[in-house]
């Protein structure tokens, strides 16, 4: 098991380079902080424009090899350059993530479990009017986009404060730019940072939900009558037991697979939820940086982002070696999980 999460772990650190030098040249050949800068009243001289994106490491005159060398070096001892304010990009990034995973981690974890649980019973209740239900209210949430659902949550949310007469939901925003007290004043206050946390964990737990029970269902399916369960059955479990222990274990292993995969969804819908929710995490950060053509906060948008969806994959291989004793206990290596040599 080490020896394995030991080659996926090596493996996923060559792709961080890779997809974080991709992003930085993209971001460098792309957007235009020149323009950025000539466009302030009063227009500055040109060679005032050239020492200060000399400076920040912008100046597109400069060979872009040179300018990637300088900000990968950078990178390498934890320095992602500054923005066109001059600001370190470090102080900014840690804030705005630290907002962002506020905001993704509850309801990613609310909809992951809810909806594995809903889809497991669901296919248990096949056929029946509950499995209706979950099939017709998941669809429905798929159908929905993100940022639909959440205009929704936000007009149903303004009907009940106004039926109750009380301020049961917030949605104006959870942190102010550059601040750290946000909407809650000094002191903040537990009920303050609920209401304005519901909604949005609302909308992230209710697409995630809808996307897992959907594919659980489809997982615990194959097992219902699967022979380890008819097995474990003869051997005296009631039928609940025997699902329990065997069958749903055995459907969540593909499971771990698909977490990865949607993680990357699971960003972009969190990019939508801070715009539409005024908070002021990473993808509110990345599309005004892209507006101005802040290359270097851009490309470090762009790396935690890499490394958060292949830190999913590790994690996704680790509860695969939990849940496949194959992995565990013979070292079985990346074939064993795909089928392929």
């Amino acid at each position: 098991m080490a020896g394995f999460l030991l080659r996926r772990l090596v493996n996923y650190a060559v792709l961080v380079v890779l997809a974080a030098s991709l992003s930085y040249l993209l971001a460098a050949c792309a957007l235009k902080p020149r323009a950025n800068l000539e466009d302030r009243n009063p227009r500055p001289p040109a060679t005032v424009v050239d020492a200060e994106l000399d400076r920040l490491n912008l100046n597109d005159r400069t060979p872009l090899a040179d300018r990637y060398r300088v900000w990968a070096t950078g990178v390498l001892h934890g320095d992602f350059g500054r923005t066109l304010q001059g600001e370190p990009v470090n102080d900014e990034l840690w804030r705005r993530l630290w907002v962002s995973v506020r905001l993704l981690s509850v309801g990613t974890v609310l909809g992951c479990v809810l909806g594995v649980l809903l889809g497991a019973y669901a296919a248990v209740r096949r056929d029946r009017p509950s499995d209706r239900l979950i099939t017709a209210g998941s669809y429905l949430l798929l159908s929905t986009p993100i940022f639909v659902l959440a205009v929704l949550l936000q007009i149903g949310a303004q009907k009940v404060n106004d039926t109750t007469g009380l301020q049961v939901f917030e949605w104006v925003g959870e942190t102010a730019p550059g601040s750290s007290e946000g909407t809650f004043g000094p002191l903040g206050g537990l009920g303050d940072r609920l209401r304005h946390l519901l909604l949005p964990t609302a909308a992230v737990a209710l697409a995630q939900l809808a996307l897992y029970s959907r594919y659980q269902r489809g997982m615990m399916l194959d097992v219902l009558n699967a022979d380890f369960v008819r097995t474990a059955r003869a051997k005296g479990l009631r039928r609940r037991d025997a699902l329990l222990r065997h069958g749903l274990r055995t459907a969540l292993i593909p499971m771990t697979t698909y977490f990865a995969y949607t993680f990357g969804l699971l960003l972009l819908g969190g990019m939508f939820l801070e715009e539409i929710f005024g908070w002021h995490g990473m993808g509110e950060w990345l599309v005004e940086s892209i507006i101005r053509g802040d290359v270097n906060a851009v490309a470090a948008v762009n790396c935690c982002a890499a490394a958060a969806v292949l830190l999913a994959g590790l994690v996704s291989d680790v509860l695969y070696g939990v849940l496949d004793p194959r992995v565990r206990t013979s070292g079985t290596t990346w074939t064993a999980r795909t089928g392929r040599s």
